[in-house]
């Protein structure tokens, strides 16, 4: 059995090199309102307005710009909730490489309608009732496509990692990072960069509650696979950590955290009222998070990734009226 070679901070280098004029350099933006309330420095790194609405387009263009001209040719396969497979799509389309996304059929509108309007086919399965590896397991197979899974994949991990390095280039050193926790693609890239640029910083990975897999595993010492979380937080609603992130996040992580349903809905309520930032629940993680630990923040320099801003509008709206 070979040793599985784990990505490093070079590999976060090298793909900040080739995102470098194609995705966002995102803004990170703070708020007196929220300092004020948490007794601490924030900054958000807001993903929301990253390219298809999320971070996930770092992963899915970096991955996808590797592929040989074969690979190319035949096309990519990946499953996702919505913003992954908005993100191949998108990645595929600007590299004219052939998209074939697995969508659970419940996965918001918004998502679905995105994914196709950048050309990806689509196809649909139950996520509490199939399994979507299998699926695009098999597709691969059946049409010669090369599977990009949403997280657990070198090369898509370091593309996320991208996020977190523009961020401490722009706020230096920063005492703590919040970051949101599905497969965790995100927060095992953002472990590579924190503790090559800032390594006392204390690094949290956030969880909504109903679905703590990654927390489980953390405490565990070994991946721990869950049944399909019931939350509002759709981007996080993974079964386990990847052969990929686990190890890097048991490695630089410091804790993992998790959050109320209310609590996001709170967040996105603070998000759209104080910084007119439209967020979705999976993007909200961190700040609840923040806002929760606010007593052992005060006085710190604290980094938060918001990740996306892709919900369906109606949905949106009957959070921010309850």
């Amino acid at each position: 059995m070979s040793t599985l070679q784990l990505p490093t901070y070079e590999d976060v280098v090298q793909a900040a090199a080739r995102l470098a004029g194609v995705a966002h350099r995102t803004p990170v933006l703070t708020s007196r309102t929220a300092d004020a309330e948490t007794g601490a420095q924030l900054f958000f790194k807001c993903e929301n307005l990253q390219r298809m609405g999320a971070f996930k387009f770092r992963g899915a263009y970096n991955a996808l710009s590797k592929f040989t001209p074969e690979q190319r040719r035949a096309g990519v396969v990946a499953f996702s909730s919505g913003n992954h497979a908005q993100a191949i799509a998108l990645a595929g389309q600007l590299l004219d490489i052939p998209a074939t996304i697995v969508m659970p059929h419940d996965a918001p509108a918004a998502k679905v309608a995105a994914t196709r309007g950048y050309g990806g086919k689509v196809v649909v399965y139950d996520r509490y009732k199939e399994d979507r590896e299998q699926i695009g397991r098999d597709l691969a197979e059946q049409h010669g496509l090369t599977l990009i899974p949403p997280y657990d994949h070198p090369d898509v991990l370091a593309g996320q990692g991208t996020a977190a390095r523009e961020l401490f280039e722009e706020t230096g050193p920063l005492d703590a990072l919040f970051v949101c926790l599905g497969g965790g693609g995100l927060l095992s890239g953002s472990a590579l960069v924190t503790r090559a640029l800032s390594p006392d910083c204390k690094l949290y990975g956030v969880e909504p509650e109903a679905g703590n897999d990654g927390q489980q595993s953390f405490r565990a010492g070994t991946i721990v696979h869950i049944d399909t979380p019931q939350t509002i937080a759709d981007g996080a609603q993974t079964q386990h950590l990847g052969r990929h992130t686990f190890p890097i996040i048991q490695r630089d992580v410091d804790d993992i955290l998790t959050v109320t349903d209310d609590a996001l809905v709170q967040a996105m309520r603070f998000f759209a009222e104080r910084m007119k930032l439209v967020v979705e629940p999976t993007g909200c993680l961190g700040f609840a998070a923040a806002r929760d630990m606010k007593e052992q923040l005060r006085g710190k320099r604290v980094g938060i990734i918001i990740s996306g801003g892709n919900i369906d509008l109606a949905r949106l709206a009957t959070f921010l009226a309850g």
